[in-house]
């Protein structure tokens, strides 16, 4: 710890950083080589030998990682796969993804493994305000083998912080009391889940959150932490500082956190991952300059279980920033959700967490609760989309049909694609949980959409 920063590296000039990566790429693959079976038969398959990769410009000649490969890997051979680096007898510890884009998927960490993301989470938390001593209400799953759970545990050990491991698991009310009986100075859970919880104080409590001295709030594990309405109402509720930070099950639970500037996320794993931004259709890669979209891939360059060689991550996200007043160098991004969950409306790409941005401003009018219907195949349409929007509490039904046009309206101005918005009561979309909040409601084909009370 260094004041400003949890590592020095963190004020290093970034092209310092880049020379130690390319080091760290070459021990890396020679672990690659040495180890992996997985990626010894993909590399051949490419006709690509480990040594003509000498530097980050050369990975381009490696063919992308996919998540269905990882699949089917550990399909094929249990518990974790071909891509398993190490021996099962170092392996101390297994996570898993939630599965929402296919079957879970399961990483092995050795000590070394969990000392690495230790190290890149507490650089997060650090970045987002978290000090040693401070203690954190643990608002993330602690039952399903998520990285949230157990991982960021560690990461507020790491740092030296103690946690209070009871999850989202437990239950609001449960979570509240602890809130009540300890007075952490941290909350941590996913954007929308905490401001359910505070939403839940006064009537579990009878004092609203903001009484009892929280000062910072660390959000993640799903976009929203970095809409300016969510945050702006997360931090009304609990009269706290909101910072947000962003990771994956295959590289760490967390390796990007928000500085106090809140311009974005830094990245906080200069020595152990290196990140690319690629257009997510053509699979080229974009240069890391400020205002460039595109998806983020990784290569692991200090793993030992399960490392990953240019893992297309699924992440869509805007380079916000290469610098930063807070000092740290490394780049800033934005993510505004996952590739997959991208429609393309005539033409138009979409992404559902775009959309909540829109309707959040409209509070209280709206609750901010939405779900985008998908009722046609894929991700592609040449229809207005169906939006549902719960309206706010106290809208009288003659004033329905102007926030309805309103919001239409609003969508086309600044998205720049047509929606068909019904506006459903408030509370009709189930409250969050453990599971991430999906904003997208997929309707079958062949299978008419359930009847709507709605405008």
């Amino acid at each position: 710890m260094t004041g400003r920063f949890w590592h020095e590296i963190e004020g290093r000039p970034w092209p310092e950083v880049q020379a130690i990566q390319e080091t760290r790429l070459r021990h890396q693959l020679a672990y690659f080589e040495g180890n992996s079976e997985f990626y010894r038969a993909k590399l051949k398959a490419a006709g690509v030998a480990f040594d003509q990769i000498r530097t980050t410009a050369d990975l381009v000649r490696i063919p992308f990682t996919l998540k269905t490969e990882l699949r089917d890997s550990l399909a094929e051979c249990p518990p974790l796969g071909l891509h398993l680096a190490a021996p099962m007898s170092r392996v101390i510890q297994m996570q898993a993804t939630s599965g929402t884009t296919g079957s879970p998927c399961y990483v092995g960490l050795t000590q070394h493994d969990i000392r690495v993301w230790s190290e890149m989470g507490a650089r997060c938390l650090y970045a987002m305000g978290v000090r040693p001593g401070d203690v954190c209400l643990h608002g993330h799953s602690m039952s399903k083998g998520f990285v949230g759970g157990v991982p960021m545990f560690q990461m507020f050990q790491h740092l030296g912080a103690c946690d209070i491991p009871i999850g989202a698991d437990a239950g609001v009310e449960r979570l509240l009391r602890v809130l009540a009986d300890q007075r952490p100075q941290v909350v941590a859970g996913t954007p929308h889940f905490i401001i359910y919880l505070a939403e839940r104080a006064p009537e579990v409590l009878k004092q609203e959150a903001k009484a009892f001295g929280v000062r910072n709030v660390a959000v993640g594990g799903e976009p929203g932490g970095g809409i300016p309405a969510v945050r702006a109402r997360a931090e009304a509720l609990w009269g706290a500082d909101v910072r947000e930070m962003c990771g994956g099950t295959d590289l760490g639970c967390s390796y990007w956190g928000e500085c106090e500037d809140k311009s974005g996320m830094h990245f906080c794993g200069q020595e152990f991952i290196l990140f690319e931004v690629i257009d997510p259709e053509r699979g080229h890669p974009l240069p890391v300059e400020t205002g460039v979209k595109g998806e983020l891939v990784y290569t692991a360059l200090d793993r030992e279980a399960s490392p990953v060689l240019r893992f297309r991550s699924g992440d869509h996200v805007e380079v916000l920033g290469t610098s930063c007043r807070c000092g740290r160098t490394a780049p800033k991004i934005r993510c505004f959700g996952r590739t997959d969950d991208m429609l393309i409306v005539r033409g138009v790409n979409v992404f559902p967490s775009a959309i909540k941005d829109v309707m959040a401003g409209f509070e209280p009018r709206t609750t901010g609760a939405i779900k985008v219907v998908a009722d046609f195949p894929g991700h592609t349409t040449q229809r207005p989309v169906r939006v549902k929007v719960e309206h706010g509490r106290g809208m009288a039904g003659a004033e329905l049909p102007a926030l309805k046009a309103e919001l239409e309206r609003k969508l086309h101005d600044v998205l720049a694609f047509r929606a068909i918005v019904e506006l459903v009561p408030p509370d009709t979309f189930e409250k969050p949980g453990v599971q991430k909040v999906s904003l997208i409601e997929r309707i079958p084909q062949g299978e008419q959409s359930a009847p709507l009370a709605a405008i």
